[in-house]
């Protein structure tokens, strides 16, 4: 009897192996061509952009009325255009693509002295932390230590969180989910440093988070208002997402990268658990459509107009890439799923024909459906996740 259940063990195993190891072939085989397709739409929005580089408003975001809309410096996806060209270079080891990074970089130089906003963490991580990885520079490391010493400026230390959006009528000290993805920031330049007080501020953070931003199912609320005072938790919200006990999807995929990136850096495996948990609330979420691509919010009304969104996907698949490197267990069941994602996205029905959507890669994302903004349209943010999710499940093979 031993041995039939042993055999049986053996037979799932390998079973489980082959299915995973067909989809890492077929994703092989898809890279090679995406990574083509993606030099050639971002050389067309390059083209496009690159005439308006001198502008205050330089940098693309995504489009709008057929039109590339272009941000300025101090909008909150900034970072992301330079991070998708130095992956397009870590891809394709082009030099062209490195010397286009380099200049819409070094064009972000003033961020590091914003104390405005809570996004300089997105802002300078994507840009300069990826420069860095190419391009080892003095110059960069003190651009990265400077901007974690702005980002710190908005830490309450009552409250043990980093404030994300500024006091107003509605919120006292509002915090997102979204702002997990800025700890990297801080590590990043306890790291360059040796000064562990960013450190301390960013574990400050994700511990507060994971104790305050999460329901039992393992969902999480968008927005958490504090008492800077006291550090009680005021109330509990949505902005972007259908309803307050909703769950949006791109915030649980900043959610599960947050917290795998919170466990590459401190090695404590409560940040590891919670990460585990979250995917698996999004991987058998009876909500998933079978293609992984989410709907906006996984407890919206479904029809066949719900958009859906392709930047949540591509934000999960890359942190599963991530994840699954941390893992024994079930490694081969999250690195499926990302690979699942991937091919999805890498389809015509998400990967824009050559030629369209302004030279941006991905179709089919949503920025704020609650206030009809950007939706069912390209995002940098997007872009930037799908190509980093291309390099990491590359460098995993």
């Amino acid at each position: 009897m031993k041995n039939i259940c042993l055999a049986s063990v053996l037979l799932i195993l390998a079973f489980l192996s082959t299915g995973c190891a067909t989809h890492t072939k077929k994703l092989s085989k898809v890279r090679e061509d995406i990574v083509r397709k993606s030099e050639a739409q971002y050389s067309e929005l390059n083209s496009i952009a690159y005439s308006s580089i001198a502008d205050k408003n330089y940098m693309p975001r995504t489009v709008a009325e057929e039109q590339l809309r272009l941000v300025s410096s101090y909008d909150w996806t900034s970072g992301f255009y330079p991070g998708a060209l130095w992956y397009l270079y870590q891809l394709t080891q082009d030099e062209n693509w490195k010397e286009r990074a380099l200049l819409y970089t070094q064009k972000l130089d003033t961020i590091q002295y914003w104390e405005g906003n809570h996004d300089v963490g997105f802002i300078m991580e994507c840009s300069y932390g990826n420069a860095l990885k190419a391009v080892p520079s003095k110059l960069f490391d003190a651009v990265i230590v400077q901007t974690a010493k702005s980002l710190s400026a908005r830490f309450r230390p009552n409250a043990g969180i980093i404030q994300s959006w500024n006091a107003s009528k509605k919120w006292n000290c509002p915090v997102i989910i979204d702002n997990m993805m800025n700890l990297e920031l801080l590590f990043h330049a306890t790291r360059i440093s040796g000064d562990s007080t960013y450190y301390n501020i960013a574990v400050s953070h994700a511990d507060t988070t994971l104790r305050n931003h999460f329901r039992e199912d393992n969902s999480s609320f968008h927005v958490l208002n504090y008492d800077t005072t006291t550090g009680k938790v005021l109330g509990k919200y949505t902005h972007q997402g259908y309803a307050d006990n909703s769950a949006w999807a791109r915030g649980q995929a900043w959610g599960l990268y947050g917290f795998t990136l919170c466990y590459r850096e401190t090695k404590d495996t409560k940040y590891l658990e919670q990460a585990l948990r979250i995917a698996d609330f999004i991987k058998n979420n009876p909500e998933l459509p079978d293609d992984a691509v989410p709907y906006w919010d996984y407890n919206v009304p479904k029809t066949g107009e719900t958009p859906r969104d392709a930047s949540a996907a591509a934000i999960t698949a890359s942190a599963l890439y991530e994840l699954s490197t941390y893992v024994t267990k079930r490694k081969s069941d999250y690195l499926d799923f990302a690979n699942k994602i991937m091919l999805s996205l890498s389809s015509p029905k998400y990967f824009a024909e050559a030629g369209s959507n302004k030279g941006f890669l991905l179709k089919h994302s949503v920025g704020s459906l609650p206030h009809k903004v950007e939706v069912d349209v390209p995002l940098n943010y997007a872009d930037y996740y799908f190509l980093e999710a291309l390099y990491r499940s590359k460098n995993l093979n």
